[in-house]
């Protein structure tokens, strides 16, 4: 058994996932345009070119998404993509470039058992969680 996680976006699948490859090591391996699926002859005109099915890996895990209607879409409400991240520069790196734009839920900082944990939604409607843990039993 797998579990693979599969986002829907309002039309900007394909920035989302240039983004994410860009700034936090995924690699996409598969894209397909609405205007490429077989007997796609009636999609609507500026749909063609929106994302129907695209797949990425990142940080060790498939990471699946498509664009659908935006009148559809809305941003994920209670599940968060989590980063275990390892080291504090390299969390408040990732925090910078996906809190731009978006919506911060909880500000990075030191908590009783991360050295950084924050939680967002970045601008593409994608909610995070960021951690950089402490070792069990360690102490701040």
């Amino acid at each position: 058994m797998q579990l693979t996680t599969y986002l829907n976006f309002g039309g900007n699948c394909e920035s989302a996932f240039r983004f994410y490859e860009q700034h936090l090591g995924g690699k996409v391996g598969f894209l397909m345009r609405h205007g490429e699926m077989p007997g796609g002859g009636d999609v609507k005109p500026e749909w063609r070119d929106k994302v129907l099915h695209e797949q990425m890996e990142l940080g060790g895990t498939t990471l699946l998404g498509a664009d659908v209607d935006p009148a559809r879409f809305q941003p994920m409400r209670s599940a968060y993509l989590t980063l275990t991240l390892q080291s504090s520069a390299e969390a408040d790196r990732v925090y910078a470039l996906l809190s731009e734009g978006g919506e911060v839920f909880m500000p990075i900082a030191e908590s009783f058992f991360a050295h950084r944990f924050a939680m967002l939604r970045d601008r593409f409607g994608v909610n995070w969680m960021l951690i950089h843990p402490k070792e069990q039993g360690a102490s701040a």
